[in-house]
C-alpha cells in the first residue's frame, strides 16, 4: 500500500484511526478465560467490532513476545485474520527494531517475508544501515521514531546539537533523505502535538503515526490542527482507550462504540483541516 492508497482509505472511511492491539491477557474479560487462545479471541472480537472505523491496526510485539512461541503464533494469527477479513486495512508491527545492517536484514525478512504486515516501527539511532533493509521491499514502510510521547523523551530527543537543531529535528532532516513518502513515516507522540507544526517544516508530506491520544491525554483536535496536510498525513493511534474501554462481556461492543466516536470526530476534523 502506497501513500495515495492509504489516503484513499482514509477518505473512504472518513477516518485516520489506528487501533493499537496492545493485548494484555491479564486485562482480558473473564468471559474469554476458557478459550484455547484468549489473546487471539480478544483480538478477533476487537477487530470485528472496530474494522468499520479503523484504517490501521498496530499490534505491539511486546504483548506477544511476552508469551514466547504461543504469543508469536497469536501475533501471526492476528495479522492473518486481518489480511483475510479486512484486506484494505494497513497493519503496523510495533516492534521498535534497530540494529546493524545484517541484523536489520534478518528483521526485515521476518516482518516482510514471514509476516504480511505493511510496516514496522524502527529506532534510527544507529543510522542509515539500520533502516535501509526495510526500504528495499516494494509497498512496505519504515516507521521511524522521531519525537515520542513518553516522559523521558527529552533525555535525548530534545537535546540541542552544535548546529542548533534538536536531535529529533536532525533525525527528521537526515532520515527523510533515505526513503520516500511512499515508504517512510514518523512516530510523533500526541502529547507533543504543538510541536507538529515544527515537524511539518521538516517532513511536510510524510505520514505521521501519532500515539498518545486517549489514555495518555493527547488532544485529537490539536494533532489535526498542527499535523494534518493535503493528504491527511496522519494515523492516530488509540490502544487502551478503545480495547479496554470495557472489561465485561460487552467489551467488543463498547470498543466499537469508542472507535465510532473517534471516527466521527475524525470525520469532522477532516472537513475542518484537510487542505
Amino acid at each position: 500500500m502506497n501513500s495515495q492508497q492509504l489516503f484513499e482509505a482514509i477518505l473512504r472511511k472518513r477516518s485516520f484511526l489506528c487501533v493499537g492491539l496492545d493485548t494484555d491477557i491479564r486485562k482480558n474479560p473473564e468471559c474469554l478465560q476458557g478459550k484455547s487462545d484468549p489473546q487471539f479471541a480478544f483480538n478477533k472480537a476487537i477487530i470485528d467490532a472496530t474494522a468499520p472505523y479503523a484504517v490501521c491496526y498496530k499490534p505491539n510485539l511486546a504483548f506477544y513476545e511476552e508469551h514466547g512461541a504461543a504469543g508469536i503464533s497469536c501475533f501471526e494469527k492476528t495479522v492473518a485474520y486481518i489480511r483475510a477479513q479486512y484486506p484494505d486495512i494497513f497493519i503496523i508491527a510495533d516492534a521498535k527494531r534497530g540494529d546493524i545492517g545484517n541484523t536489520s536484514q534478518m528483521y526485515a525478512r521476518a516482518f516482510f517475508e514471514q509476516s504480511t504486515v505493511d510496516a514496522v516501527t524502527l529506532s534510527p539511532y544507529m543510522g542509515y544501515d539500520t533502516v535501509a533493509p526495510f526500504l528495499s521491499y516494494p509497498d512496505k514502510w519504515a516507521v521511524i521514531l522521531a519525537l515520542t510521547s513518553n516522559p523521558s523523551a527529552a533525555d535525548f530527543e530534545m537535546q540541542e546539537l552544535a548546529n542548533g537543531r534538536k536531535l529529533y529535528e536532525q533525525v527528521l532532516a537526515t532520515s527523510s533523505t533515505w526513503g520516500t513518502t511512499d515508504n517512510t513515516m514518523y512516530v510523533v507522540g500526541a502529547t507533543q502535538a504543538a510541536m507538529l507544526e515544527t515537524i511539518r517544516k521538516w517532513v511536510p508530506d510524510h505520514f505521521l503515526l501519532v500515539p498518545g491520544v486517549g489514555a495518555q491525554g493527547g488532544s485529537l483536535e490539536a494533532v489535526a490542527r498542527y499535523g494534518m496536510n493535503s493528504r491527511c498525513g496522519l494515523l492516530v493511534n488509540s490502544s487502551r482507550g478503545i480495547i479496554y474501554a470495557d472489561r465485561s462481556e460487552r467489551f467488543a461492543e463498547v470498543a466499537g462504540i469508542k472507535a465510532h466516536e473517534m471516527q466521527q470526530e475524525m470525520d469532522s476534523l477532516l472537513t475542518q483541516y484537510l487542505r
